[in-house]
């Protein structure tokens, strides 16, 4: 049995409503929740091939009406994201604008500041994406650096708050906030003085977000 008939046989209508209205009713879910979606992907994980991105698997898992196959798309592309190039930029982009929504551009972050970090090169690709008409895509420009605490680049990160100052979209707002309270735990000093030279072009919500460690 592959793991779309596996995933399709333990569907769950009672749970997937609930699971759709939370998602303002943008996506139809099979009602698995996330610890039952990895206990079902467990053995599909232990045979696959970690060194090489199969993106026809990832693609099919996207193309899937119910948002659990989406999921299991990016926790793929996660466990393999040390086998992920800049090469890979192009597909990861296209995940991000379609079927867009918090939850798997969030997610597909984690994968992007992977290949950034050890291929500094991509830089210049989320400088455009910082400035690019999605703001899915500018999101995951913003928050790429999430974690990454002493090895966050500070030049690159201001470039791209300031790329995106003066916005009214909530979740461009909420990504800068959280993206100055993330480097704020290690180092409050810039963060302050940040919010010191832009408070102008900073949203409230940005400004309540990042200063709530300093």
């Amino acid at each position: 049995m592959s793991i779309f008939d596996i995933f399709k046989a333990a569907a769950n209508p009672e749970k997937a409503a609930p699971m759709s209205a939370y998602m303002r009713g943008q996506f139809a879910f099979l009602g698995i929740s996330t610890p039952e979606r990895r206990k079902l992907s467990r053995e599909f994980f232990k045979t696959v091939n970690k060194k090489v991105v199969d993106w026809q698997f990832v693609e099919r898992c996207w193309a899937q009406a119910e948002r659990e196959f989406q999921y299991l798309a990016v926790d793929y592309l996660l466990k393999l994201k040390s086998a992920l190039t800049p090469a890979d930029m192009p597909n990861i982009q296209r995940l991000i604008t379609t079927k867009s929504w918090w939850d798997t551009v969030d997610a597909l972050d984690v994968a992007v500041g992977d290949i950034a970090l050890r291929y500094p090169e991509v830089n210049d690709v989320l400088l455009a994406w910082s400035k690019d008409d999605n703001f899915w895509l500018r999101r995951s420009a913003i928050d790429h650096q999430l974690t990454r605490k002493d090895k966050t680049d500070t030049q690159l990160l201001e470039q791209i708050l300031v790329n995106n100052l003066g916005q009214t979209e909530f979740f461009i707002n909420k990504a800068i906030g959280w993206s100055l309270r993330d480097y704020s735990k290690t180092n409050p000093a810039w963060v302050r003085d940040f919010i010191a030279r832009h408070r102008s072009g900073l949203a409230p919500l940005s400004i309540r977000e990042a200063s709530k460690y300093i």
